[in-house]
């Protein structure tokens, strides 16, 4: 049997895909301001412990900084600009802590998919820090976050760190062959595929499981009715202007 599913199928990538620098407020903002009802953000650990948004492991692609973002202090990464890089107009916009955003999203009613992405040889830790926060900052909350990773050993110490939370595993390259042992190893909810990976019978298997599946990263509107028609329950997005709640 599935389970209760409060998230909306469209989740602005990164939070405002490709109209706003990812991983940022204005990322989030943007999101709400094309109508988005949920985002996806990326979290991993500061040197000193703090979760924040950043999806690469350095810090060239999208800051003005330099080297691994492992190796940096919040207080560091904080005075970083995050938008130049992006357009002038974003000039200035910060490297977010998980904790702002995680007000930005319960103030403007926003659901969460967040995605662990832990630096390499932090899988566990980031994993079970990036939990615990998220079960306080949504504690009481009707529609808690959605966890999800790549990282396996992620996945295993959020279960662990807080259970209650509803978790996505994500794949890329090739499809499973045991998806249904590793779904249930997890304890999730849902199964994160490149949309490439997809069939209809496939996702048809996946939810006869009792398993919601989720599809990224889907640009084009034709592609995101089909695999609604499918059966899929949600698409993670970059064209926000094009692909509307």
């Amino acid at each position: 049997m599935l389970q209760p599913w409060p998230y909306p199928y469209l989740f602005a990538h990164r939070g405002g895909g490709r109209l706003a620098p990812e991983n940022t407020l204005a990322g989030m903002a943007t999101a709400v301001q094309h109508g988005y009802g949920a985002v996806e953000f990326d979290v991993k650990l500061s040197r000193d412990g703090v979760s924040f948004l950043l999806h690469d492991d350095t810090l060239e692609r999208t800051s003005n900084g330099q080297g691994l973002a492992a190796t940096q202090d919040i207080a560091a990464l904080s005075r970083l600009d995050a938008g130049s890089w992006f357009a002038p107009r974003f000039a200035g916009e910060p490297l977010p802590t998980f904790a702002s955003i995680a007000a930005y999203c319960r103030a403007h009613r926003l659901l969460a998919n967040v995605e662990i992405k832990p630096c390499p040889g932090r899988e566990a830790e980031t994993g079970q820090a990036v939990a615990t926060l998220a079960a306080a900052l949504w504690q009481g909350h009707p529609a808690p976050p959605l966890l999800s990773s790549f990282a396996w050993e992620a996945l295993l110490a959020a279960r662990d760190a807080a259970p209650q939370l509803p978790r996505g595993w994500l794949i890329e390259e090739q499809w499973p062959q045991d998806w249904a042992q590793r779904l249930a190893a997890l304890q999730a909810v849902s199964l994160h595929s490149d949309h490439l990976l997809l069939t209809a019978e496939r996702v048809a298997a996946v939810r006869a499981a009792g398993y919601r599946v989720l599809a990224y990263t889907v640009n084009d509107a034709a592609r995101a009715a089909e695999l609604r028609q499918w059966g899929v329950d949600g698409i993670f997005t970059d064209a926000l202007d094009v692909i509307r709640p």
